[in-house]
Formats: C-alpha cells, structure tokens, sequence
C-alpha cells in the first residue's frame, strides 16, 4: 500500500496574500487540488493532507477531494509536518511525500519515484537548475552516492556550487520514516525540523538511496511568489494549446490562449487569440471562436461562429448560429440551430428555436422564444418587478418592431405583429398587429431653447 502525504500548511508570506498559498490559483484550480489530482493516478494509496495556515478555508474549499485531512497547529518545519500524518500509517506501507505548493508533477514521474524505491526501500527526486539558489543541494560521494541534503541557509560555498537540488519528495518505507522523523532536532538556522535531514540517517545506516530525475524541471517547481505562480501558469497552458493543436485545433496564437477546464472539440475548430475557456466546454465540428471570447461550462455545437468579444456562460448552442460581436448569453439559456445573435445583445434563462434572430442592442430574459421569430434593435423583455421573475412567450413566426417592451408576464401568439416603440402589457392574439404610441404632432416655428449668458 503506499501511503501519500501532501504538505500543505505553509502561509507563503512571499505571496502577499491573506489567502493560503496552496488556494492561489493555476489554471482556475487550487494549487492544492492540482497535487491531489494526480496523486489518485497512482494505484493503491491513501492520501493524507497536512494543512496549518487558512486550514478552514483549506479544507472548505476542497471539501469534495476524497483525502484525510491533518492539521499542523504549529509549521514547526517539513519533518515536523510529516509526523503529524505518521501515526495513522502502517508500518509495512510505503510512504510517497508531496507538496501542496508543486502543481505540476506529473503522475509518470510519481509512478516512476515508487518504482525506485521498490528495490532499496529509499527514492529521491531531484533536479539540476542553472540557478540553484534557495534550493537544498544533493551532495554526492565520489562514486556518485547520495550522501546529504544541504539547505541553501546552511550552505558554505562548496555546497552552494553544486547545482542539483533537492525538490523535496521521495518515497521511503513507513517504519524507517517513522523511526527517522522521531529522531529530528531543530539545530539550524531556521529553528525547524528539516524532513531533509533523514537523508543523512539513511545514509549512517548503509541505506542505497535511488535518486531519479523528472523528465521536465517544470515538474518540481514550486510557487513562492506571483511571479513563479505566472511563469508555471504559461507553461501549463503552453501544454494545454500543444495538446489541442496537435489534435487539430486551430489557435491563433498559443501563447495567448487559457483553457481553465476541460475541452472536447472537433474537428476544423479556430480559436483566436485571448479566448479563456473555463470549466466543461464542447465545442462542435467548425465551431470558430473569435478574438477576446469568454466561454464558460457552454455546448457549441457543429458550425457556430462567435465573433469577437462574447460571453458565453452555462450556456447550449446548437449549430450554425452567428453569435456577436460584444453579445452575452448568460446561464440557463439554450439556443437552437440557426438562430442569430447580434451585437451588444443580452440573453439570460431563455430558450430560442430555431432560425429566429435578435440582432441588434436587445435583451431578452426568462422567456420562451418560437421559431422563425424577428426581434428588433432595443427590445427588452421587462421580466423583474422588483420582487419577482415573470416569464414572456414569443410564439413562432413573430415580428417584433424596435424599441418594444414586453411588460411579463406576457404572450404574443403566432404570427403576431408589434410595431415599433410599442410597451405590450397585455397578450397579443395570432397574426394581429400589436401598436401603443403617443399620437405624433408638430409645433410650427419652435424655437430651441438657449443658454443664458
């Protein structure tokens, strides 16, 4: 059985942030939940999380993940945290140490790190950095031997020389852990007990530790800082963009693209440039996105076009339709094939059937729209009364003229006909004209009135 423990107490004072470092975001995820991600790849494990700083707010917001929680009530140091998870772990398992603050570590090198330790009962991570500073040095004999781990505030210049670092996981047996946490001090600068130092003990003990090395050192780079946060988040959605090209997506500019989610396309999709994708999104055969679109938990189907600038959010798309420029179409709406979205139009918990159109400065909410149905610039559905939602139902085949409010709850039946600048507050029979104005009338010789001086 290998037993996982992810440390995640640490405040992350170079963050900057009231908010615990392992809850800053990567990708629209925790840091946190990356790590707890790919921990469940690995067969066979139990996973522990020890949390400190913003523990509530930790465990509130991850509540769903299926780990047992572990709260360090005082960050005493990485040894001092690990043994705060050790008493509920058997002695025969395997123990594989994680960071919450390390999201991309991938589950192949993880697998990879257990299979090392199978042999000598010890594995290491480590990495070679051009720039090491800050990081644990590995120091090696002669023949290569992992002897110690040397922390960057301890290290004389020898040390500070060598460039492969410590990332900080390993996998080792549970009963040399245990007995080896028990034995830490807190004799060093930092005043904490340095999971670190149990290299040293296995070490004394004629214990082979087998060091490996991920196949990218963005794999054990953790976050320290907005700066680190933003350089992982490039990288990852670097990833991400290559993924989806080489599976045929078309991406205008990868470096300026952001799935924050999970992504199911077809086949010929384009995507411009700055689209941010968040949460499950489909998008069907030809689907184009255009430049500046905000698409989140949305269904598009086979052949819509999204201009420039629209939001989509919760929202079903059927195919063929024309969306934008600067539309909205807000959650619990569903638009049937064919249907057009013009500018500067907003739509929100409403249904439109197929073929019809609402193209110009409208908006359109809680209603049901039929077929075939024409609606003109300015038109708003009035559905709110200050207390309560009401809804409009548009049927099939209905012109709506511009600037016409429609006072819900309301109908307008087949085939209907409103003119323009008309406010309907009563139901409108099929195939009739529907008109409300002030009579026009013209004052003769009118003259504007003037600023005084």
């Amino acid at each position: 059985m290998l037993s996982i423990i992810i440390l995640a107490a640490g405040q992350g004072t170079r963050m900057q942030s009231a908010l615990p470092k392992v809850l800053h975001h990567l990708a629209g995820r925790p840091l946190l939940q990356h790590v707890i991600e790919t921990a469940q790849q690995l067969p066979n494990r139990d996973i522990a999380v020890v949390y400190g700083y913003g523990g509530e707010l930790v465990r509130a917001e991850l509540a769903g993940m299926p780990v047992r929680w572990v709260e360090q009530a005082s960050q005493l140091g990485t040894g001092h945290a690990v043994a705060q998870a050790l008493p509920e772990i058997p002695a025969d398992d395997f123990v594989l140490v994680l960071y919450g603050d390390v999201p991309l570590i991938g589950p192949e090198t993880l697998q990879a790190l257990v299979t090392a330790a199978e042999g000598s009962g010890f594995s290491l991570l480590t990495a070679k950095l051009p720039d090491p500073a800050g990081y644990g040095r590995i120091v090696r004999d002669d023949s290569g031997k992992v002897l110690r781990i040397v922390e960057h505030k301890d290290a004389g210049d020898t040390e500070c020389a060598i460039n492969e670092i410590n990332t900080g996981m390993l996998v080792v047996r549970a009963d040399w852990l245990q007995r080896w946490v028990a034995s830490l001090d807190s004799e060093n600068k930092q005043g904490e007990y340095y999971l670190t130092d149990i290299i040293g003990m296995a070490t004394a003990e004629g214990v082979t530790i087998n060091a490996i090395q991920p196949a990218t050192v963005f794999e054990t780079q953790g976050v320290n800082d907005r700066v680190q946060l933003a350089e992982l988040e490039r990288y990852y959605q670097r990833g991400q963009a290559e993924t989806l090209m080489r599976a045929g997506v078309t991406l205008m500019d990868p470096s300026r693209f952001d799935l924050r989610g999970n992504l199911h396309a077809g086949t010929d999709i384009s995507i411009d440039v700055n689209a941010v994708l968040i949460g499950n999104i489909v998008l069907g055969d030809g689907v184009q996105v255009g430049a500046n679109c905000f698409i989140r938990n949305a269904e598009i189907a086979a052949g819509t076009i999204l201009e420039p600038n629209c939001v989509i959010d919760n929202a079903i798309i059927g195919a063929g339709c024309r969306i934008g420029p600067f539309a909205r179409i807000r959650p619990d709406t569903r638009l049937d094939d064919n249907v057009h979205v013009g500018n500067f139009v907003e739509i929100k918990k409403s249904t439109i059937a197929a073929g019809s159109k609402v193209n110009h400065l409208s908006y359109i909410g809680d209603s049901e729209i039929g077929r075939d149905v024409n609606i003109g610039a300015g038109t708003i559905t009035c559905n709110y009364d200050g207390a309560n939602k009401f809804k409009t139902i548009i049927e099939d085949n209905v012109f709506i003229g511009s600037d016409t409010q429609l006072v819900a709850p309301v109908r307008v039946a087949t085939g209907a006909t409103i003119g323009a600048g008309t406010t309907v507050t009563r139901d409108v029979e099929a195939n009739s004209l529907a008109v409300s104005r002030i009579e026009q009338r013209s004052v003769k010789n009118w003259q504007r009135p003037k600023k005084s001086k």
